[in-house]
């Protein structure tokens, strides 16, 4: 897979496997797949500074997530978040879809996309305030990507859910909340992704054990979203991304 037309074709391949199965994981997959649909997209469009870099990024990302899958479809280990939610996926099927979307965003979010920033900005770009920028600015501009598809994603949810009057009467605020913890996760998943950097630049074992805290951290986090209980509230209360202390 080395474009984002590869991508697309094999995650619309898995997206087939996984629905007919009857796999909960199939309601991230498919909203990861039209997330990606809209940043390729916005690439061809040219609504990035830098689309070719934002294309490798986009690669670098989703590999780590499609490794995941494929680790535990075929029982090997898994990191700790998508651990979680993928057990989750396999021993509570029956969650609302959104629910398991909020896991595999998560997961997806605070602990592959700094790796991924990490992996597609090389450590001189990293020392190059101007190219940094440029990265960052790239980075900032896919969160609006993001945030225009809420609404879209939350009719695909509710085409998929059975929708209570209360659901009805709770989207609007739902969906201003979701739009809310993307930009809050987003600003700390690029915090995380310096701090990266700069274990990164102190040496193999440094950048371990910074990586070891971000997995240890990003679990807690999906775990916390699997107990019982209204979850955006205790997003609104906890919020969405976890932080790195500083190096």
């Amino acid at each position: 897979m080395s474009t984002l037309d590869g991508l697309l074709d094999q995650m619309r391949a898995g997206l087939a496997e996984l629905t007919e199965a009857g796999d909960a994981r199939r309601h991230f997959h498919a909203t990861y797949l039209r997330t990606t649909e809209a940043v390729a997209a916005e690439i061809a469009r040219g609504g990035f500074a830098d689309g070719p870099w934002v294309a490798h990024w986009d690669l670098v990302f989703a590999q780590l997530y499609l490794d995941a899958l494929t680790a535990d479809r075929q029982a090997r280990p898994v990191p700790g978040p998508w651990l979680v939610a993928f057990g989750a996926a396999r021993d509570r099927p029956g969650l609302p879809p959104l629910r398991h979307v909020l896991f595999g965003l998560n997961a997806h979010i605070n602990y592959d996309l700094p790796q991924a920033l990490v992996g597609a900005i090389g450590r001189d770009e990293f020392a190059d305030p101007l190219r940094l920028g440029l990265r960052r600015a790239d980075h900032e501009h896919l969160d609006s990507v993001l945030q225009a598809r809420v609404g879209a994603e939350d009719a695909e949810l509710a085409a998929v859910s059975r929708v209570t009057l209360a659901d009805r009467l709770l989207r609007p605020a739902n969906q201003a909340a979701s739009r809310r913890f993307l930009a809050e996760a987003r600003a700390k998943v690029w915090r995380n992704a310096v701090v990266l950097d700069r274990a990164r630049t102190a040496g193999a074992p440094a950048y371990g054990e910074a990586l070891e805290e971000l997995e240890r951290r990003c679990e807690q986090r999906v775990l916390d979203l699997t107990r019982p209980g209204p979850v955006l509230l205790r997003l609104a209360s906890r919020g969405f991304g976890v932080l790195l202390p500083d190096a």
